[in-house]
C-alpha cells in the first residue's frame, strides 16, 4: 500500500499563492520535466554532493547511460533546487528518473541495479 505525503490541498490555498508556486523557477522545472519525459534516464543532482557523483559512477559502471542536469552547489542556485523538490516531491538530491518514473536517490538507484529492476524499467 502506498500512501501520499500530505500536503496543502488546492482550496486552501489562495490564488496568489497558486500562482507563485506555479511560476516558481518554473523554467528551471521545465527543464527538469521536458529530459525527464525525453531522456530514458535522467539524473538530476547538484555539485559537490557525494552522492551525485556516486550515483553517476554507479550508472555509467553498469553502462546505463543518462542525462545528468546540474543545478548549482551548496553555495548557490538553492531556490532552483527548492523548486525542483517541489514539484518532484523528493527531499534529496540526486534525484534519479528512470522512463518518466523517480527511482529514488543513491541508494534507491544503487539497489536497483543491484536487483536488477532499473534495467528492466528500461526494457
Amino acid at each position: 500500500m502506498t500512501t501520499s505525503r500530505p500536503m496543502l490541498s488546492d482550496d486552501k490555498r489562495s490564488p496568489a499563492v497558486a500562482e507563485a508556486m506555479a511560476g516558481f523557477h518554473r523554467d528551471v522545472v521545465d527543464q527538469v520535466r521536458t529530459a525527464v519525459e525525453r531522456d530514458p534516464v535522467v539524473v538530476v543532482g547538484m555539485a559537490q554532493n557525494p552522492f551525485v557523483k556516486r550515483v553517476r559512477n554507479a550508472l555509467t559502471e553498469a553502462g546505463v547511460q543518462f542525462t545528468y542536469l546540474e543545478y548549482g552547489s551548496y553555495f548557490g542556485m538553492w531556490k532552483q533546487r527548492l523548486a525542483i523538490k517541489m514539484w518532484s516531491g523528493w527531499p534529496t538530491f540526486p534525484q534519479v528518473f528512470v522512463r518518466g518514473v523517480l527511482i529514488g536517490g543513491f541508494d534507491d538507484t544503487t539497489k536497483a541495479l543491484a536487483d536488477g529492476s532499473l534495467k528492466k524499467l528500461l526494457g
